[in-house]
């Protein structure tokens, strides 16, 4: 037996039966036709009532087939092994990032944040650790408090716990009735097109997705479409239920599929995290893992470091043995030795700031297999602090101890001094300073300093705040000027080395052999930049995108070449005559334009960016106000109104290496993507000319030679806060997924706002991402063809799954972004 509750709408059964729904459609407001099954043992049996305002007819009752009714139920409710697997992994209110770790961590934030023994509404999302998804949470409270008559807008601790119980209980069916009430909110069963607007504005807001948001109206009638095929104006839970049971799209199943035999290999590399415990082993693979990945750092700078301490020995040695030890002691010693170091730094200090010539020899020679010239800022920096250290020693070693020493000496003493410092014994202190070396090192000491503490990140960047009075004196310009002393310091450095006290021969006094060949080739550089800085830069396109990130095309000077992954460096005279700044090219070598992306970042991109947006403003009104000009056709009169660009490079980077290797993974960050971005666009152009596999590519010098072009498989992989960042590069992507025919390149756009795959916060975003690409080819964040992940990549999989799949291949791993990801 079984009650059928009036209206049609809900069915109970006995303990002998079960019930197997099988709903009809409405035939109109008043009336309805309904149809249940019920299962007693072995007989099934269909009801079918006739429904009108609040009384109830059977119209039939007849046995029905076992089979066919089986068969109709799995059809409504399909729970396959598969389809369960999927459905498990969704809808889950409680995931790691959210309270994994149990009641006891929210009932101890329950105790933090409970007023008179009761939560309030406003803070039920952050008392289960929902953080950041408050509008979220508040309505899954009120979903759960209407589920249990709770009309007060408090919580107290039992209740809190009820919520809890049903918000992490592992079953799928749970989950989902959870999130059901929550967009039926008059549990009328039906759920409207206001209500599934609200839903989405719900999650969009939740996922910080504001283009969603705003297109709710768009978005809920395409869920109309596919689920209210008969316009009725509203949803059958069963239908929402089978959408949210549906299984990935093939490519996302393709691209985590890999072989077992290849997978136990993978297991066996170091993929897998080891077993081993012992901590002996542990460290020892520490140690291993370092030297393989620093090997290059570290023969450099243990032969930089030797070879400082070789110098500093063999000096001190020679001083140890001459008369003045007697006088001075070890003193003298120190500062002669550290003197030693100190000219061989100052002219080192000079090669890795040498970026023409760095750059030719990384792109024409083999040196860099050995070389790690993709640190010479960092090599360049180390050997600055040589410089401070042999400061430190040589001036404090003179001043503090070897000239009082001299004073205070005896006659008898002072007697072997008097070829150096003169028959007569100096008078004072003063004596040793207002003298030629002495005031030539004081001055160098004093600007060193100056120079040193201006180019640390925290004045450099002016992270000083707006109350400190040293903020005006800080700053880019403050380092770019005070870095120039150092034109001063290398002059007063050679005057300074004439000027011993204690050598005499001109031959010993090495100073100016030292320096000579690395300040005359610093100088060439110099005047290389000068003559080589382009002027005749032409705007062609700008386009100021969300997320503060200016796009700049311009046109390519004559005989301009360049490698994919290289940066040139930009002067723009209405925002500083003096400031030149690197930029990744975002252009391929085979594109007749070069064009930068400029996220801003410091006072000089955020200047360079309102001078451009201002200038992509009409000057009449009427013309679009869209922050976006394109001037391709060339400049005239209407648009001349842009500033003028200089360019100076291109110059190496780490990125141009790419063509060497077979398979390559780019990964990049934000705007860190801007370097590979050139890259696919390069790879993507030799696609085209049929030479992604054996092919060649010009050697950028201009000669007829000819060099492999390597590449075979491209995995791109682009992590981005914004939804509005998919629009600087869109244009590329589209071009990938349409000429891309053979699938050489793999994009992975992945949106680290959105919770992950699975989140309930993320589960209709999901879902209307699937239903949008499957209707119109097109992804709802990204605005192209390739569909955007959630979350961050799990890069261990990603890594395990190139490396199985490319054996016996040379993989390339570049990356662009903050360094802590690295």
């Amino acid at each position: 037996m079984a009650d059928i509750e009036a209206g049609g709408k809900r069915a109970t059964e006995s303990d002998t039966a079960t019930l197997i729904p099988n709903s009809g459609n409405l035939e109109g407001s008043n009336r309805a036709t309904k149809t249940c099954r019920f299962k007693d043992d072995d007989e099934l049996v269909e009801i079918t009532l006739d429904v009108q305002r609040d009384s109830a007819s059977v119209q039939a009752v007849r046995p029905v087939a076992a089979e066919a009714a089986v068969a109709a139920a799995r059809k409504r409710y399909d729970r396959s092994k598969s389809t369960a697997a999927v459905a498990l992994k969704g809808l889950q209110f409680v995931t790691a990032k959210v309270g994994t770790d149990g009641w006891t961590a929210v009932e101890k934030r329950f105790n933090h944040l409970q007023v008179d023994g009761v939560l309030l509404r406003s803070r039920f999302g952050k008392c289960i650790g929902m953080d950041g998804s408050d509008e979220f949470a508040v309505q899954m409270f009120d979903a759960l408090a209407r589920k249990r008559g709770i009309v007060k807008e408090v919580l107290t601790k039992p209740e809190l716990k009820e919520f809890w119980e049903q918000l992490s209980d592992q079953g799928f069916d749970n989950r989902l009735q959870t999130f059901i009430d929550m967009v039926d909110k008059n549990a009328d069963g039906r759920i409207t097109v206001e209500e599934v607007k609200e839903i989405i504005a719900l999650s969009a807001s939740a996922n910080k997705l504001s283009k969603i948001k705003e297109r709710a109206d768009e978005y809920a009638a395409l869920i109309m479409e596919e689920l209210d095929p008969k316009n009725l104006g509203y949803i059958e839970l069963e239908s929402l239920e089978s959408l949210l049971l549906q299984t990935p799209s093939e490519a996302v199943a393709r691209s985590t599929i890999t072989h077992s035999s290849k997978l136990s290999k993978a297991l066996s590399m170091r993929l897998a995290p080891s077993k081993d415990t012992s901590p002996l082993r542990h460290y020892w693979l520490q140690f291993t893992f370092f030297v393989q990945e620093n090997w290059k750092r570290i023969w450099v700078a243990g032969l930089w470091l030797s070879i400082c301490i070789a110098l500093f020995i063999w000096k001190f040695i020679q001083y140890r043995n001459r008369a003045v030890f007697n006088i001075m002691g070890y003193c003298v010693a120190t500062a002669k030795g550290a003197a030693e170091t100190l000219k061989f730094n100052m002219a080192l200090v000079l090669f890795p700031v040498c970026r023409n010539t760095i750059t030719w020899i990384r792109s024409k020679t083999k040196i860099g297999a050995v070389v790690p010239f993709n640190d010479n800022i960092n090599f360049h920096k180390v050997i600055a602090a040589g410089v401070a250290v042999g400061v430190v020693l040589h001036a404090g070693a003179h001043l503090t101890c070897d000239f009082p020493l001299l004073l205070h000496a005896s006659d008898a003493k002072y007697e072997p001094m008097k070829p150096f410092f003169g028959e007569t014994r100096p008078p004072n202190y003063w004596w040793f300073v207002k003298g030629t070396a002495g005031w030539t090192g004081i001055v160098m000491v004093v600007l060193m300093s100056i120079s040193f503490v201006l180019a640390q990140p925290w004045f450099r960047r002016n992270k000083l705040k707006d109350t400190n009075p040293l903020k005006k004196m800080t700053g880019f310009n403050a380092f770019w000027f005070t870095h120039h002393l150092f034109a001063i310091v290398y002059a007063l450095l050679i005057v300074h080395g004439t000027s011993l006290y204690l050598t005499k021969e001109w031959y010993k006094k090495t100073t100016w052999m030292y320096i000579a060949y690395p300040v005359f080739l610093y100088s060439c550089e110099r005047i290389v930049r000068l003559f080589r800085r382009h002027d005749s830069v032409k705007i062609q396109k700008v386009a100021v995108y969300p997320g503060n990130v200016l796009a700049l095309y311009m046109s390519k000077p004559p005989g301009f070449k360049y490698r994919s992954g290289q940066y040139i460096f930009i002067n723009c005279g209405a925002v500083s005559p003096y400031e030149w700044h690197p930029f990744s090219v975002t252009s391929a070598p085979g594109d007749n334009y070069l064009s930068v992306h400029i996220r801003t970042r410091g006072d000089w991109t955020s200047r360079l960016r309102t001078v451009f947006s201002e200038a992509c403003r009409p000057p009449t009104e009427g013309e679009s106000g869209l922050l976006r000009a394109d001037l391709s056709v060339g400049i005239t009169d209407s648009n001349a109104r842009f500033p003028k660009l200089m360019i100076d490079g291109p110059y190496g980077a780490p990125a141009q290496d790419y063509r060497e290797y077979d398979v390559l993974l780019l990964i990049g960050l934000g705007i860190g993507a801007t370097p590979l971005i050139s890259i696919v666009k390069d790879v993507l152009n030799h696609i085209q000319r049929g030479e992604s596999v054996g092919g060649t590519e010009p050697d950028g010098s201009g000669k007829a030679k000819k060099k492999p072009f390597m590449t075979k498989r491209a995995y791109s992989y682009w992590v981005t806060r914004e939804e509005g960042s998919f629009e600087w590069f869109r244009g590329v992507m589209n071009e990938v997924a349409e000429k891309d025919k053979d699938g050489v390149i793999e994009l992975h756009n992945h949106c680290s706002s959105v919770y992950q795959e699975g989140d309930a916060r993320s589960a209709l975003i999901v879902m209307l991402q699937e239903l949008n690409h499957a209707k119109k080819g097109v992804d709802i964040l990204s605005g192209t063809s390739v569909k955007t992940h959630f979350a961050r990549p799990n890069w261990r999989s990603v890594f395990k799954r190139i490396a199985v799949n490319h054996e016996n291949q040379r993989v390339g791993v570049f990356y662009c972004g903050e360094p802590v990801l690295v």
